[in-house]
């Protein structure tokens, strides 16, 4: 990822337009932690197998380690760090907090994203369409339980 393949693009993160140069190519990860230094957003497997790097793109989840950064050119994309500016994400996050859904907290970014778009789209989801939205998301310390906790409890307001 050179120079030499570098263009402009500009690109909307949570709000805010950004101009930046890169690579075409690049996994939109890389430009969001490394270009505009918003560390919530995780690389786990990169291999769109874990769901750390999950981020909302026009109100969808999409996992964001492998899809180039030009495919996102005029979309908006809110983050981990961006969830908060709707009532939804504050609620999901608050419900995080209460249930203790976290415990090396390394997924909780991208959970709480995927968790945001369900109970944006649906705002009632019953267990069946929790764990389907859920699914992509691998938690290695088992706190699913208590994430599934959550996501009932954000639902209920």
């Amino acid at each position: 990822m050179g120079a030499c393949g570098a263009v402009n693009l500009t690109i909307r993160v949570n709000g805010q337009t950004h101009q930046i140069t890169s690579d075409p190519d690049t996994p939109l990860i890389y430009v969001l932690r490394d270009e505009l230094q918003l560390k919530g957003t995780k690389l786990g497997c990169g291999l769109e197998q874990c769901g750390a790097c999950a981020v909302l793109v026009g109100g969808k989840t999409v996992l964001s380690c492998v899809s180039a950064v030009e495919t996102f050119e005029g979309q908006d994309i809110t983050t981990i760090e961006g969830i908060e500016a709707t009532e939804v994400g504050r609620r999901v996050q608050d419900a995080f907090v209460k249930a203790t859904a976290a415990q090396c907290g390394y997924c909780t970014a991208g959970l709480v994203v995927a968790a945001t778009a369900l109970l944006t789209e649906t705002p009632n989801p019953d267990r069946e369409a929790t764990l389907a939205a859920l699914a992509p998301h691998l938690c290695r310390c088992g706190s699913h339980p208590r994430v599934l906790r959550a996501v009932t409890r954000a639902a209920s307001g």
